[in-house]
């Protein structure tokens, strides 16, 4: 399909326009490549596989007959713990090693703290980067990522959510119940769905404090954030922009995109504003309507350091799903792999229900204080985020200035750098047993695990340094407290449609099961 432009154009002339365009399209091709190449000019950069003229290694990564994470694992062999790709106009540098991580991250971390360039189509979600993850490094970065922190994520904060994790997890419960009781032999429930559902309502809640939204509105707001998600990974126009003109209807339909979630989160950041008006005239909210704090209302008036207005409706949008979606689809992947392991394995369900007895009994529902006191559970979360961590990169850091080395090679600023998970948590040199599932390695006299990476790189799920995901703290309580609350309410086991549960993934947003999880569930007896 030709663009409109070339389309409304006289018949006589079109031959004319077409050479001229190819003409076009040769000229910035070749422009390209002579800026890539002046740029490295001179820069000792990491090993990698030759690539073609233009395309570079994009073509061998697309024709590799294999996910690309299985084809970075067997560059790793042929080229060591630091290989360069070279992927159109963008260059990938992809490290693997626990040693080069911290020297990137911990070591070098303000010299690579910073984001690289956006494509378009991003661009459009992310307000032209106003957001944590996407944010340039410097005083704009710093100012929304304290406010996120101070305002949602900190100790402090996170108690007084409590209210909406409860309410999120009730609701939960009983739409495993019924999703059970209507199939056909009263017992199967889909795990995924269910656990990203109770997810999402957790982190509207946290969000908005608004308490009175229906059921359709929800999965309404839903749907608009999945296809969000969705239509923010990476195109091929993002390594080679020339393509762009030819795919005119796709950015067409990204803006159409984001007209819809902005016409469906706006008037929920209306409501609550006209909520935050009434608590500053002196009237409290309804308890029944409205929570008495928000991360919006921290969000209305802030102040951004370098801006002189607050964040426009459009930006109060964008940190919204933010917040959203960054907490959503990777606890719930994180869960589904957890009630995997659990259903694999009955001799941890049992371990983990005994201890939930013992702290708290049948008599009320296990929440987010109980689960920080119960050693097990918390060491079975550990071993789920070493195993399963949510995705097998961290969000791409950039150099912040030329000049910057790792492993003795330049890494041009240009540069995409990307570090690949897996091969950190399931290093022999660092683990005993990687391969293996047991939670028991991290209980007393076993394994240390800093999760944040600051005492030294074994597993960062979450990344680490100054970049590091500043819902760590929220995410890990999310996954412990769901875990906990799904085997007190139920028995778990796998379904007859499954044998043998198959831990093989694929890669979506997230590092998903490659066959979602059906389980059987039983209501266990409780006097609350």
């Amino acid at each position: 399909m030709q663009p409109t432009w070339l389309a409304t154009m006289p018949a006589a002339s079109s031959l004319v326009v077409g050479v001229a365009f190819t003409a076009a399209v040769a000229v910035a091709v070749a422009a390209a490549v002579a800026r890539r190449a002046w740029r490295h000019r001179g820069l000792r950069l990491p090993p990698g596989p030759p690539g073609w003229p233009v395309v570079g290694n994009l073509l061998q990564v697309v024709f590799a007959g294999k996910p690309f994470i299985h084809y970075i694992r067997d560059l790793r062999r042929e080229y060591g713990p630091i290989v360069k790709l070279q992927m159109g106009v963008r260059t990938l540098v992809v490290i693997s090693s626990a040693e080069l991580v911290h020297e990137a991250l911990v070591e070098k971390g303000r010299e690579f703290a910073t984001r690289p360039a956006e494509s378009p189509i991003r661009s459009i979600f992310s307000s032209g980067k106003f957001t944590v993850n996407s944010a340039v490094y410097g005083p704009e970065w710093r100012s929304l990522r304290r406010n996120m922190v101070s305002g949602m994520l900190s100790a402090a904060r996170l108690r007084e959510f409590r209210p909406a994790r409860l309410r999120a997890m009730e609701r939960f419960v009983a739409r495993v119940r019924a999703e059970a009781a209507a199939s056909r032999d009263g017992a199967s429930v889909w795990v995924l769905r269910n656990v990203r559902f109770a997810m999402f309502c957790v982190l509207l809640d946290m969000t908005f404090g608004l308490l009175d939204l229906d059921e359709e509105l929800v999965v309404r707001v839903d749907a608009v954030m999945k296809r969000v998600v969705l239509a923010v990974a990476a195109r091929i126009d993002d390594y080679l922009p020339f393509l762009r003109p030819f795919l005119w209807r796709q950015h067409r339909q990204a803006v159409a995109l984001r007209r819809e979630q902005i016409d469906t989160v706006l008037p929920l950041i209306n409501r609550r504003r006209a909520i935050v008006r009434g608590m500053r005239a002196g009237s409290p909210p309804d308890p029944a309507v409205a929570a008495p704090y928000s991360y919006l209302d921290s969000l209305l008036d802030l102040r951004v350091e370098g801006r002189d207005a607050v964040p426009t409706d459009e930006e109060l949008v964008t940190l919204c799903a933010e917040m959203i979606n960054g907490g959503t689809d990777t606890t719930a992947t994180a869960i589904e792999w957890a009630m995997a392991r659990v259903m694999d394995n009955p001799s941890i369900q049992a371990r983990l229900h005994g201890e939930i007895m013992q702290r708290v009994g049948d008599a009320r529902p296990v929440d987010d204080r109980d689960t920080e006191g119960m050693p097990y559970l918390q060491a079975f979360v550990k071993e789920l985020l070493r195993k399963h961590p949510p995705t097998y990169f961290a969000l791409s850091h950039a150099a912040v200035e030329p000049g910057s080395k790792l492993a003795g090679y330049d890494v041009p600023v240009d540069a995409n750098l990307d570090i690949f998970l897996p091969t950190i948590s399931e290093d022999p040199k660092l683990w005993e047993r990687p391969t293996e599932f047991d939670p028991d390695r991290f209980l007393a006299g076993g394994e240390t695990a800093d999760i944040t990476g600051s005492a030294g790189v074994r597993m960062i799920p979450f990344s680490a340094g100054r970049r590091i995901c500043p819902g760590v703290g929220m995410g890990t309580a999310h996954i412990a407290l769901m875990v906990a609350r799904m085997v007190q309410a139920f028995e778990w086991r796998a379904h007859p449609s499954q044998p043998p549960l198959d831990f093989e993934d694929k890669v979506e947003f997230t590092v998903v099961m490659k066959r979602p999880l059906l389980a059987m569930v039983t209501p266990r007896k409780l006097s609350f």
